[in-house]
């Protein structure tokens, strides 16, 4: 009845007897969300076009793997039209998110993917959306909600810091075994992290400043994610492949290609290669 009522309200279909007769008699199934019809219809046609969902009127985004909220909130306002500030405001009331206390905010929790959002959603309704679909992700794997936190930040991590899908996997067990003997896990993506930059090159600026997302100078996982993991991330963090490797570095930031050591001599070896490409690649290190 309410269907009937607002096509003929709003003058899509000539009558509202008319049209709750077919819908009555079609039983169709209607998805909710926005749609621009045309004035002066059928019934028939109306409800054939409202029980297509791909007439739905939807603002359509990709998030990719590794964002911060920062820049998902900039993409998102630019994206369905609604102010950056709407979508901080909500960010930061943390508890209409049912998020694990220790979450000091929406970092981490906003699955990557690519989402169709029905135009009339608010800034509110979008981040549950995402925070939802990354709970999901997280049952799916079966990760229990008081471990929520601890795979996020260590999945965060692992996305930020591996490069090749291989690599996701040795990267997670290198710190997988760095917390194992309790040895720090010394991660240049946390401490970037904690002075609010994405930097290559890590400076001892960097390094000594005192955060609780340095892991050079605090041991353990850092307070919280650094960035949104995506299910490879997740995977790797859950299913880490077996190895004893306690170092690695990124020698080739064009390929990808990625040295694991088991001692610091052959990782000194392997920063040596580093050097040696980014002295003959000008321009990484901006």
């Amino acid at each position: 009845e309410i269907v009937a009522k607002h096509l003929a309200e709003q003058g899509v279909t000539k009558d509202y007897a008319t049209t709750l007769r077919h819908i009555i008699a079609s039983n169709p199934t209607f998805f909710p969300g926005t749609y621009s019809l045309p004035l002066q219809i059928s019934s028939d046609k109306a409800i054939e076009l409202l029980t297509n969902p791909t007439n739905m009127q939807t603002n359509k985004v990709t998030i990719p793997e590794g964002w911060r909220v920062q820049d998902i909130i900039v993409r998102l306002s630019k994206v369905t039209g609604i102010s950056a500030s709407k979508f901080e405001k909500e960010a930061e009331n943390l508890t209409q998110f049912d998020l694990p206390r220790a979450a000091p905010s929406l970092e981490g929790y906003l699955f990557p993917a690519t989402y169709s959002f029905d135009k009339s959603l608010n800034a509110k309704s979008i981040l549950r959306i995402m925070v939802n679909r990354m709970k999901q992700e997280l049952e799916r794997y079966g990760v229990a909600k008081k471990d929520w936190h601890r795979t996020l930040t260590f999945a965060s991590i692992v996305q930020r810091e591996a490069r090749l899908t291989e690599d996701f996997y040795k990267v997670s067990r290198v710190f997988r075994n760095r917390l194992d003997i309790n040895m720090a896990l010394q991660s240049c993506a946390t401490a970037s992290y904690g002075v609010g930059e994405f930097s290559i090159i890590v400076t001892n600026r960097i390094l000594n400043d005192d955060n609780p997302y340095n892991t050079y100078k605090y041991p353990g996982l850092p307070l919280g994610p650094i960035a949104a993991p995506g299910s490879l991330a997740l995977d790797a963090t859950l299913n880490p492949v077996d190895g004893s490797w306690l170092y690695f570095v990124t020698w080739n930031l064009k390929s990808g290609e990625t040295i694991f050591s088991n001692t610091y001599a052959e990782h000194q070896a392997g920063i040596v290669k580093w050097d040696k490409w980014m002295a003959e690649n000008p321009g990484w290190d901006e």
